[in-house]
């Protein structure tokens, strides 16, 4: 009997994946748009993050947001509403996270000659989105107390790739079991080089170091 033949899929639908991110970032670097990919559970306030961020951003960049959901397009007319910038919304027809292509259609539906900064928020998980490359400049994810300090532990990809990491909800420090110190010993055991920015949106606090990490970023891409 001959032998059954294998495909590995899996890791060719990667390889095209990461080719394909990588053309679509050396577009963005001829257009001079800074894409960022913000990642995260559901439940973590990456909207209402957000929505602080941009208001201290949007007299300083030009910006658009792309809102990645299965369904619905709650968060793309709460970001309009809320900060005035341009927000469309991506549905992903089931899919639990965006690759390159599905990224460079979203962009298609944006005025990219006009922008400077480009915030796709995507999908709400800690898996699948870590997984694709989405072809964005940088990538970053927020993680909020009530989700316990360990994560960093129990979804090592997610923390590997990032290169910020905004942990939400510190007002509530006092009601979790929830150790800062620890939290980020073990981001860094995955990524050491991963900037972490506590925060509050509910408050504002601390939010001003992420819209500030944003901007040098943007400079940054836009200069070299």
């Amino acid at each position: 009997m001959d032998p059954v033949k294998i495909i590995e899929i899996k890791k060719s639908v990667f390889e095209d994946n990461d080719a394909d991110a990588g053309r679509l970032r050396k577009e963005l670097k001829e257009k001079g748009v800074y894409l960022l990919n913000l990642m995260s559970s559901p439940g973590s306030g990456k909207t209402t993050t957000l929505i602080r961020t941009l208001n201290l951003l949007k007299d300083n960049l030009r910006i658009a947001v792309m809102e990645a959901d299965i369904d619905s397009d709650v968060d793309a007319v709460k970001i309009k509403e809320a900060t005035g910038i341009p927000s469309i919304q991506l549905h992903t027809g089931g899919m639990c996270h965006l690759d390159a292509e599905m990224t460079r259609q979203g962009l298609a539906g944006v005025e990219m000659d006009n922008l400077d900064l480009v915030v796709l928020e995507n999908v709400g998980n800690l898996v699948c989105p870590a997984e694709f490359d989405t072809g964005a400049c940088r990538n970053a994810m927020i993680l909020s107390v009530p989700e316990g300090h360990d994560k960093p532990l129990k979804y090592p990809l997610m923390f590997s790739v990032c290169d910020v990491v905004v942990i939400n909800k510190i007002d509530v420090l006092p009601y979790f079991d929830f150790d800062l110190d620890k939290c980020k010993e073990y981001i860094h055991m995955r990524n050491p080089k991963a900037q972490v920015i506590p925060i509050c949106a509910k408050t504002g606090e601390g939010v001003e170091a992420f819209a500030q990490w944003i901007l040098e970023e943007v400079k940054n891409w836009k200069q070299h």
